[in-house]
């Protein structure tokens, strides 16, 4: 079997299972955000009632209402608390950061558990070495919060190899960018994927996320990496105790194999509509942008903000460019404050922002007005998420965002290192 074989099977209470069984397992960790919440918290008081199993498993997160703009949204986010105090669940208010950052930074997630989540990009979590898949709101509330159990189908996997490694300049989201193209939005249906091969054993932990983080994308249940050393220190590095190193069983067959070099790509952008349109970022030079933002569940790392000062240090931000910063949770923006980065970027022109999930679907930042374009780290692209309809959104690297930041326009990265 492989990890997800193996979760999915000890998790139900078997000794073995098969891609296309139906299994009912322990939830080990659930997390929802505050949009979620209100859902999860109005089928369970109004169709289900009673008691929670497990409330200490059921992580909320406070990140896309970061700051309610209004009387009704603080009213929902108010009750949201309230469910929380009353059930005994963890609770991270507004300013903690986005909901993946917030539950891996603060050691809910471990190597070999099983983990749902509401938001889509759920499967993130499976960079640590665990399962994690996307729940709807009423799984939520009849299944997991008072039996802490959920069911699923147990998905084939496809093994996904990538070797080389790439160019000064090409990041990490550069590749993952490419990759999320190459393979094709929603073509990988309900399938899990392995990632695996030299370039990403030899990525940061960080790194690595953002490929788990991109599955959803083109279709997966679920992603993940096999837990080695680097995600052994990473743990560690938490104070997680307790945990299980699962790994694929030596001779696992997968539905598929594919393998891709990636020594030769250059920098790449997503541009409008969607997160399948990508190209050498060359392509669009001297595109104006109006807007840039460090942030979302695909930036606001600490990484991010030191390729960030890479740039600023030679050159101050454009007049005509607003330059968004938004830590993926606190302890980046501490980690950051003690570096130096916070105050060189603030001093160059950008704006800080609380920790959270910043502009996206401009809940209570980053509307855009028709007309106006964002190159930003986030992972959607779709039209009329962050304002008007006819506003427009790239994604790119962090390197290539305060790029463009420094020069008003869409720029090759190179130009900064």
């Amino acid at each position: 079997m492989n990890l997800i074989e193996k979760i999915l099977a000890k998790g139900s209470g078997r000794k073995s299972v098969a891609p296309g069984d139906i299994v009912v397992a322990e939830v080990d960790c659930a997390l929802l955000h505050d949009l979620s919440a209100r859902s999860c918290r109005e089928v369970f008081e109004k169709k289900v009632g009673g008691k929670i199993a497990h409330p200490e498993r059921i992580v909320t997160v406070f990140d896309h209402q970061f700051s309610p703009p209004s009387e009704e949204k603080a009213a929902v986010l108010l009750a949201n608390r309230r469910f929380c105090y009353e059930h005994g669940m963890p609770l991270y208010d507004c300013g903690s950061g986005n909901i993946h950052n917030v539950a891996m930074q603060n050691g809910h997630i471990k190597p070999g558990a099983l983990v749902v989540g509401s938001d889509s990009h759920s499967p993130v979590q499976g960079v640590m070495g665990c399962f994690c898949a996307a729940l709807g709101n009423d799984s939520y509330a009849a299944t997991v919060m008072p039996f802490s159990k959920a069911w699923f189908r147990v998905p084939e996997t496809i093994r996904i190899e990538l070797t080389g490694q790439t160019m000064p300049g090409t990041t990490a989201r550069d590749v993952a960018l490419w990759l999320c193209a190459e393979i094709g939005e929603g073509k990988i249906n309900y399938q899990a994927i392995k990632f695996c091969g030299e370039y990403i054993q030899s990525l940061s932990f960080w790194d690595r996320w953002l490929f788990t983080l991109m599955a959803v994308d083109v279709g997966a249940k679920a992603a993940y990496i096999e837990p080695d050393r680097t995600t052994i220190d990473f743990a560690n590095g938490l104070g997680l105790e307790d945990y299980e190193i699962v790994t694929d069983d030596p001779g696992t067959t997968y539905a598929a194999e594919w393998r891709w070099d990636v020594g030769k790509l250059e920098p790449q952008i997503c541009f409008p509509p969607t997160v399948g349109n990508v190209a050498p970022i060359r392509e669009y030079a001297g595109t104006p942008v109006q807007w840039a933002e460090l942030g979302g569940h695909g930036g606001g790392r600490l990484v991010d903000f030191e390729m960030a000062a890479q740039v600023l240090r030679q050159r101050r931000k454009n007049d005509h460019v607003n330059f968004n910063l938004v830590p993926g949770n606190r302890h980046i923006f501490r980690e950051a404050m003690k570096s130096g980065q916070a105050a060189l970027l603030h001093e160059q022109g950008a704006t800080w922002f609380p920790a959270s999930t910043g502009s996206n679907q401009a809940v209570n930042m980053g509307a855009m007005a028709e007309g106006e374009s964002m190159i930003s780290t986030h992972v959607r692209n779709f039209p009329g998420r962050n304002g008007s309809p006819k506003a427009q959104m790239f994604l790119a690297s962090a390197l290539s965002v305060a790029a463009a930041a420094a020069a008003g326009k869409i720029v090759d990265p190179r130009e900064f290192i």
